[in-house]
This record gives structure tokens, sequence and C-alpha cells, in this order.
């Protein structure tokens, strides 16, 4: 029931997606994340993918954003549905995961072989891939902390995809970038980490 739901929630989204754009060529770089780039507690124009769709395109690229971001998602639920997430026609995919292993006190070794095996599919299938690492907030404690945050870089270094060291740079534990609860960005920190985010993207597809 949870995959299907899932399914349906992607399957609109990825509808809603520019055709104009597809149908020109443009190349397509799909968010496989959470909360975070599906834009949780935010209209759609103040979400992840529109605003970094709208970074961009004033930095003169013609890629098109594809949001397949779903709230909640731990690695082991990215891994689950990247086949499907992910389409065919993604020339790049930023993968956007860990945040939720992180608050629910996941083994760090679960989530590198999780993340690894989404890696994996991802170059088999001869999609670039950029993986964000995160950075724990101080309340973790600090050698559960250390040894997550190693994940990430030692993933990406292990496996030759490029690497964005924090999400969240700039933007977390900051109040006025942040909503309500702490842990998601608001429309100003969306677009911190949109204007973060699009030139290692746009490298990524020139590489």
């Amino acid at each position: 029931m949870l995959l299907q739901t899932r399914r349906t929630f992607l399957a609109g989204a990825l509808s809603a997606a520019p055709a104009a754009a597809f149908a020109q060529g443009a190349p397509v770089v799909t968010l496989l994340g959470d909360s975070i780039t599906a834009g949780f507690g935010l209209p759609a124009s103040a979400a992840l993918p529109a605003r970094l769709q709208a970074e961009l395109r004033r930095l003169g690229s013609r890629a098109v954003i594809r949001g397949a971001g779903v709230s909640g998602d731990t690695t082991a639920g990215g891994l689950a549905r990247v086949d499907f997430s992910v389409q065919r026609d993604t020339s790049l995919c930023l993968v956007a995961l860990g945040g939720n292993d992180l608050l629910q006190g996941l083994d760090p070794r679960r989530t590198r072989a999780n993340l690894e095996k989404i890696l994996a599919r991802l170059k088999a299938r001869k999609i670039r891939v950029v993986l964000a690492g995160l950075q724990p907030p101080p309340v973790i404690g600090r050698a559960y902390a250390q040894e997550f945050a190693a994940i990430f870089p030692a993933l990406a270094k292990a496996q030759g995809v490029a690497l964005y060291p924090n999400l969240l740079a700039g933007v977390a534990q900051n109040p006025a970038l942040n909503q309500r609860d702490g842990f998601h960005p608001n429309a100003k920190g969306v677009a911190v980490i949109a204007k973060g985010l699009a030139p290692v993207l746009i490298k990524a597809l020139r590489a």
C-alpha cells in the first residue's frame, strides 16, 4: 500500500514536469530525496525543484529539474523506489537521502550500504550522480554524528561520484531560514540551498 501511495504521488509529480523542455532535448536532473527535496511545508513554487529550476535558468542552463522526493523516506525507501523514481531519460541524479536515517538513529553501516546500492544502480544505468552529504546537528551524539557524516565523502570517493558536502549548508541551525520545526527550510532557506546546488549540478552535467 505504501509503495502504491509513493508511486501515485510520484506519477502526479512527474506528469507536471515541463514536457516542452523534454521535447527540446534538455538534460533532466532528478532529485531523489526526502522531505527537503519534496518541499515539505511549502507551496510547489517555493519548493526545491522549482527554486533550483529557476536558479539553473538564471545561470544559463537548459537542464530540467524533476522532483522525486518523498517526505519521510529513509535510504531504504529510496533504494526501494530508485528504479521507478529515476526515469530512463535522467542525465544526472542528485541523491539527497539519509536525514531520516539520522533522525531515527539507524545504524550508519546500513545507511552506507543502502546508498552504495543506489549509486551502483544509477551508475549501471549510465546516469551521472551528485551525492549530497549531511552534517548532523549538535544535539546528535558526537561519536554517532562523526560516523554518520563520514559516510558521504567516503562513498563519493569509493564510487567516483561528485559530492556536495552538506545539503543544508548555510541553512541548518538558522531560525530565519527554517520552518518552526527547526529541521525543514522555509522559502528563504530553500533559495539558499538552490544557489549552492545549481553550480555543482551544472558542473556535473558538463563533466
